[in-house]
């Protein structure tokens, strides 16, 4: 939603292409998408493939229905792909606790299971996955693992 908004400022058309027939994001952010005159919304709909005339730019997609199956080519001057979240924590599995969704499961001091491990920012924050609140998560990290590095020395 903030990237197709975003994007109407360089763009006099935006085309959001959601491969489901509702959108997760909050009601307000709902809401800047759908009435801005700038953005038109494909529901049902995923790319799979992209065009091109000379291989260094971008002329049109190809449009798969995910109820039918049905292909469409769909004109374009450009892309933009933001498909979504998944934390970088395959390399914790198993070692540290996570979610069904792979965030890595923290306290409110942001606490991993592993005393003096703590996570911050998207791989910790399962609502906001913003870098304003990414960076307060890491201030709070690093100011709890330098109590926790002290509570230890002699």
């Amino acid at each position: 939603m903030e990237e197709a908004n975003f994007l109407t400022k360089f763009c006099t058309k935006v085309t959001l292409v959601h491969r489901r027939d509702a959108f997760r994001a909050s009601k307000i952010m709902q809401d800047r998408v759908l009435k801005n005159p700038k953005i038109e919304v494909i529901w049902n709909s995923h790319v799979t493939d992209i065009h091109t005339e000379t291989g260094k730019e971008v002329v049109g997609v190809t449009l798969e229905d995910t109820q039918t199956g049905e292909t469409t080519r769909f004109r374009t001057d450009g892309l933009f792909v933001a498909i979504g979240h998944t934390p970088n924590t395959k390399i914790f599995d198993g070692k540290l606790d996570l979610d069904e969704g792979g965030y890595m499961i923290v306290t409110e001091n942001v606490l991993t299971n592993v005393p003096g491990v703590f996570a911050a920012g998207d791989v910790a924050d399962t609502r906001y996955r913003q870098a304003i609140t990414a960076a307060g998560l890491g201030c709070m990290s690093a100011l709890e693992a330098e109590r926790w590095i002290e509570s230890r020395e002699a």
